[in-house]
């Protein structure tokens, strides 16, 4: 049976029957089934006014009733998940506006229909990350902004809690990606500008770039050939894995360097053609050319900076040399206008060292490239028609196998033979053989990849007005001298 307790009740509170025919002002009403009880204000038999219904399993709700029914503002607690919403009710469901408060963390604020996120709303996660903007059925749904725990920021379209259609993500570390989204990944047209530097405007799909640039191309002949002591360029290409120029990437940084042919005799030869001091040791570089080098100085001057060809033409002319510009202008590379204004990495124009370039829709160009003279450490020997006579009793010497670095060692004998090393030291690299690389040095890598290195192979011919007086042997012996073969002659084969 049902228990009624009143303060100050009028009219008839019980039945025969136990029914509640009317009641008026405050009272306790327990249910016959004992899981609900009530406390607050009544009117005409009714919950009506400010009441608290209470439940067995420890849920309740305080709040407004209108005619028996939970309506109007008021909290509501659900023990089985702890979680509270404090707002509007329409007939015993949150409707409208509230703050619901989950036990598991985090909290919304928003609009609401039949319990459920619904409309504008304002969601902080149990990660502590914020989203402002439309809801359907309880998740984000349609334009809104969200800040991740990492720190990147989102302003754009969702449909079921995932980013689909167009939007902007700006990234903690500076990269900002603005186009289409599918699945919460990057999916359809959009341009990126990495912290890097590196831009990119084309087609993503599944959140890659799908024009992107997979390996590096130095153009030109499969053997260059220059003139010693003569700078030179170097066109450079990213190409993609069908061989297509990468043109919708830009601002790769590039890193050029070289490596002179490693050649050393026979094992009962002590003599290379760089003997390299006991405490410079260098490591010794494997190419794809059958043979292994070791690292040799070039130098490149820094974009916009005077090179060797343009300080004469500035010198002749006293006018000084416009720099280029570095800084990479995603607005006109996309074709695009209102493209946002972070997508230059935070804003700073990326530092280019001057053996670096920077990409341009694909391509890179170092000009005015130029072998120095060996450098400290490194002792050439040059060897002339005597010391090949000499040397002519032995077998013909040969690549040495193993990858041994070059030996610190004299020759047999304690001294040089004579005139077998350059006394000054020389203005230009000896002519010879030489191996260009290029390697992709952008810092971040641009989506956590890097470029794998490219080779070039370089022979160095030396000029006929250049070529020293001692070499200059007359016989057939002096046609195969080191000006014809490179710098790692070897030694005539026995007649």
């Amino acid at each position: 049976m049902s228990k009624w307790t009143a303060q100050q009740p009028t009219g008839e509170l019980m039945s025969p029957t136990g029914r509640l025919w009317a009641a008026e002002g405050y009272g306790v009403y327990v249910y016959p089934n004992s899981f609900f009880r009530y406390e607050g204000e009544w009117k005409g038999g009714r919950k009506h006014g400010h009441g608290k219904l209470l439940f067995k399993d420890g849920s309740y709700y305080e709040g407004a009733f209108v005619d028996g029914e939970i309506t109007g503002e008021g909290r509501r607690h659900w023990a089985w998940s702890g979680d509270t919403f404090s707002g509007q009710f329409v007939l015993g469901e949150p409707q409208g506006y509230g703050v619901m408060e989950y036990k598991a963390g985090g909290c919304y604020e928003g609009e609401v229909s039949h319990g459920m996120r619904e409309g504008h709303g304002f969601l902080v996660d149990r990660d502590g990350q914020v989203y402002q903007g439309s809801f359907h059925d309880n998740k984000r749904h349609g334009p809104g902004q969200m800040l991740f725990k990492n720190g990147d920021k989102y302003d754009g379209d969702w449909v079921r809690d995932q980013r689909q259609g167009h939007g902007v993500l700006r990234c903690a570390d500076g990269s900002t990606y603005e186009g289409q989204w599918h699945s919460d990944v990057f999916s359809g047209l959009g341009s990126m500008a990495h912290c890097s530097g590196v831009t990119y405007y084309g087609l993503w799909i599944n959140g890659h770039p799908a024009e992107q640039a997979t390996r590096i191309a130095i153009l030109g002949p499969e053997v260059m050939e220059v003139a010693q002591g003569s700078p030179f360029s170097v066109n450079v290409q990213l190409l993609q894995d069908h061989g297509e120029i990468a043109k919708s990437e830009s601002g790769r940084v590039l890193q050029i360097s070289a490596g002179v042919r490693y050649v050393q005799l026979s094992a009962y030869s002590e003599v290379s053609f760089f003997k390299v001091d006991g405490d410079n040791q260098e490591t010794l570089i494997q190419t794809p050319f059958g043979f292994e080098c070791i690292p040799y100085p070039v130098s490149s001057p820094a974009a916009g900076a005077p090179g060797p060809r343009a300080a004469k033409r500035g010198a002749e002319a006293d006018v000084p040399l416009p720099r280029r510009d570095l800084e990479l202008d995603l607005g006109a590379l996309c074709g695009q206008e209102g493209t946002p204004g972070g997508l230059l990495a935070g804003g700073h124009t990326p530092h280019c060292p001057g053996a670096c370039r920077r990409v341009d829709q694909g391509c890179a160009e170092f000009t005015d490239v130029l072998l120095g003279p060996p450098p400290p450490g490194y002792h050439p020997f040059l060897f002339l028609d005597s010391l090949h006579k000499k040397a002519g009793s032995r077998s013909r010497g040969g690549l040495y196998p193993g990858g041994t670095p070059p030996t610190a060692q004299e020759p047999p004998g304690g001294s040089r033979p004579e005139g077998s090393a350059m006394e000054e030291q020389p203005a230009a690299a000896y002519p010879g053989e030489y191996v260009l690389m290029i390697h992709d040095v952008t810092t971040p890598p641009f989506l956590g990849r890097t470029l794998p290195p490219t080779f070039k192979h370089l022979r160095v011919v030396a000029k006929r007005a250049d070529r020293p007086p001692d070499v200059l042997e007359e016989g057939p012996e002096a046609s195969s001298g080191w000006q014809d073969h490179g710098c790692t002659p070897e030694p005539p084969a026995p007649r």
